[in-house]
């Protein structure tokens, strides 16, 4: 059966993964992790990307983004992987491919599930036991919104600046939303959302947005909507 086209639209974040070729460390030092993270700015500015939130796992990354053109999302993460091949060829004096084939991704519900999603990424080091809080974990852009650490890779979305009048407000929202937790099946929704390419969003948003498109959206229909208990004060 041949691969569906890539579900990408100009205006919608969509959810990334890139895992390295079966499962391999795709960083070996601090400093590839710096390098990969380079290579992101300059290619999420050159493509028109914004960057809402990222985490750089040992194996694979995720990112949570927002192209502005139709083709911007790809180039984007074909550019990126090429040079960090390169580059981590280079250093560690390897051969051949990196990446798990092509990238992984998922379309979201704005409203619905962007924040969700950016606290399904920050809580990855935390569900892989590599830290206890999201906090402590250096490679993702966590600290940014808890206001701890400036990260000009980040284009926080309006959804973020909605939940406080002040950035001491909208910190504390944040890692409150954060420390709440994902449910299984907010967690799962996502994750299998992502690996497969399905629209992740009500039912409604799904079937509007498939008339944007031929390309089917949903395995056997819109994805049932889960709730993030978010904070009071937005």
């Amino acid at each position: 059966m041949a691969r569906q086209p890539r579900l990408s639209l100009p205006g919608y974040p969509h959810h990334v993964i890139q895992r390295g070729n079966n499962k391999q460390a795709i960083f070996a030092t601090a400093a590839d992790y710096r390098r990969l993270l380079e290579l992101l700015e300059e290619n999420a500015k050159k493509f028109d990307v914004a960057l809402h939130a990222y985490v750089l796992m040992s194996n694979h990354f995720h990112l949570l983004a927002t192209p502005q053109t139709a083709d911007g999302l790809t180039k984007m993460m074909q550019a990126l992987g090429r040079s960090y091949v390169r580059y981590f060829n280079d250093t560690q004096k390897r051969s051949g491919t990196l990446w798990e084939g092509r990238f992984k991704s998922t379309l979201i519900q704005t409203e619905r599930y962007l924040l969700a999603c950016m606290a399904y990424i920050d809580l990855n080091p935390v569900r892989a036991g590599l830290v206890a809080q999201p906090q402590d974990y250096p490679w993702s852009s966590h600290l940014h919104y808890l206001g701890a650490r400036p990260d000009r890779l980040i284009t926080p979305h309006a959804l973020f600046w909605a939940l406080g009048n002040t950035p001491f407000d909208r910190e504390a929202a944040y890692a409150e939303l954060v420390q709440s937790g994902l449910n299984p099946v907010q967690q799962a929704a996502i994750t299998q959302a992502t690996l497969s390419g399905w629209a992740l969003g009500e039912a409604d948003f799904v079937a509007d947005l498939q008339k944007r498109t031929e390309r089917r959206l949903a395995k056997v229909g819109a994805g049932r909507p889960f709730s993030v208990n978010k904070p009071a004060n937005k």
